[in-house]
């Protein structure tokens, strides 16, 4: 009977210090399974290490999931931030969740700092506060003035639900594309009304002869202000089919050498002969150093076309006897410079940033000393497309009564030594 007692008194105490030992791994056990990053995985005899090996190894591939997605997901928020156009995500009650960088410009936002709140606290058009408010998936086209006040830029903004009731929205630039717009328009206008003045002409010529009996005097008159409209026309057309030709052919390659001496001389003798045919003997005195001792790596033609421009709009608009001078020369920084100098009555300030618009004239008085001949408008235009097609720039500096200096200045890259 002793024995029986001792015997399950023992017994006893192995099932308490079982109880005990068992406890104390699980104790373990559940202090390392709740921190597994800080705390290192215990040592543990039979069932309990086990039990702790393959939870390690369940938790290293959760771990790894859960940083393959975070790497994803980096990436797609990084492939975002790349986007041209402005992306924001919305949550399902407006917040924000994530915007790119171009959106944050546009509207001037702070990724970190805006993060959750709602974007109609923040962008405050009255247009965009109503579109959202409707839950419009309806694009909607805005103004914005964040990057420049005083620059506008155009927006659509276009929304797209996805997940539990959020959405996307989708920001595009359609600055550039309105504008194209307009200037097509202008454009079109621009070149009705320069096509239908002398047509009207015509068409007055045409029925004058056709009604009245005129001497031959008359009808010789009459023929040759017709011949001049036709010419008047006939120079729009060219010059159309010039910018239509700059604007949709390759940029000018560097394997063509442009003699600027033979150049300049051709252009010379052009502009001599135009002062000559609109001014007789009171022709202006034209010096242009014809030896710069150096070419030039682009199209000759069009290089032609805009010293010949530059030179023209000079014989006309600077007057009787007067003076101009062209020339090349070196930049300091290696480039080129070809310039035409006059001292004719000079261009006001706020003229200057438009010179070079198509059909844009700054005083149609000016032309009445040409003998009564007017441009097309779109000479300057020209030479200003001929310039940026071989990397240069059109400089234009002038004041009334100080006369006017164009200026074409070309990259060294452009510049080849004889």
């Amino acid at each position: 009977m002793k024995l029986l007692v001792v015997l399950l008194a023992l017994l006893l105490v192995f099932c308490v210090t079982l109880l005990l030992v068992n406890r104390w791994y699980a104790r373990r056990f559940m202090r390392w399974i709740t921190d597994p990053a800080t705390n290192p995985m215990p040592e543990m005899p039979a069932a309990w290490g086990l039990a702790a090996a393959y939870t390690r190894r369940a938790l290293g591939r959760e771990q790894a999931l859960a940083n393959e997605s975070a790497a994803r997901l980096d990436t797609l928020l990084a492939a975002l931030d790349v986007l041209p156009a402005g992306i924001v995500l919305l949550d399902n009650e407006g917040r924000i969740l994530f915007c790119n960088a171009v959106a944050a410009s546009h509207f001037e936002l702070d990724p970190a700092r805006d993060r959750g709140q709602h974007i109609v606290h923040l962008v405050r058009d009255p247009a965009f506060v109503a579109w959202c408010e409707q839950v419009s998936n309806a694009p909607l086209e805005l103004t914005c003035h964040a990057d420049a006040p005083a620059k506008s830029i155009r927006l659509v903004a276009q929304r797209q639900p996805y997940g539990d009731d959020c959405s996307l929205l989708l920001f595009t630039d359609v600055t550039a594309q309105r504008q194209t717009e307009a200037m097509r328009r202008d454009f079109v206008a621009n070149v009705s009304h320069e096509i239908r003045t002398p047509l009207t002409v015509l068409a007055g010529f045409v029925e004058t002869l056709q009604s009245l009996d005129l001497s031959h005097d008359e009808q010789a008159r009459y023929l040759g202000l017709m011949a001049q409209q036709t010419v008047r026309m006939q120079s729009l057309v060219a010059d159309l089919l010039t910018l239509s030709r700059l604007e949709g052919s390759p940029l000018p390659g560097m394997n063509e050498r442009v003699n600027l001496h033979e150049l300049t001389t051709q252009c010379a003798a052009e502009a001599h002969t135009l002062s000559m045919l609109l001014y007789g003997a009171d022709a202006q005195q034209i010096e242009i150093e014809t030896a710069p001792g150096f070419d030039l790596a682009g199209s000759s033609a069009e290089l032609r076309s805009a010293m010949s421009n530059l030179l023209a709009n000079a014989v006309r608009y600077s007057g009787s006897k007067g003076k101009i001078s062209a020339r090349w020369s070196r930049e300091s920084n290696h480039g080129a410079r070809f310039e035409v100098i006059d001292n004719g009555p000079g261009i006001a300030p706020e003229h200057l940033l438009r010179l070079t618009e198509r059909f844009y004239r700054v005083d149609r008085s000016r032309t009445r000393h040409a003998q009564g001949e007017d441009g097309t408008g779109l000479g300057l235009s020209i030479t200003r497309h001929v310039t940026e097609r071989h990397g240069g720039t059109l400089q234009i500096v002038s004041a009334p009564g100080q006369g006017s200096r164009f200026m074409l200045i070309f990259p060294q890259a452009r510049v080849l030594a004889e």
